[in-house]
């Protein structure tokens, strides 16, 4: 399951929110109980580890 970013527009919290993709966003703070809670956008946390990959074998790769 992802975890998605919220911030409330009335007070300002923020917390992090582990649910299922289809699951409805929220929508009330758990602070306030305001209807302001959104999802903010933000980058994905993985990285890419193995052979394979750009960064690992073909970056630099002078041979050809």
């Amino acid at each position: 399951m992802p975890i998605y970013e919220y911030v409330c527009g009335a007070c300002g919290v923020q917390r992090d929110v582990m649910q299922k993709v289809s699951e409805p966003a929220l929508t009330q703070c758990p602070q306030c109980g305001a209807e302001a809670f959104q999802k903010q956008v933000s980058a994905a946390g993985f990285q890419l580890k193995g052979s394979g990959w750009y960064v690992t074998d073909f970056r630099g790769n002078k041979d050809k």
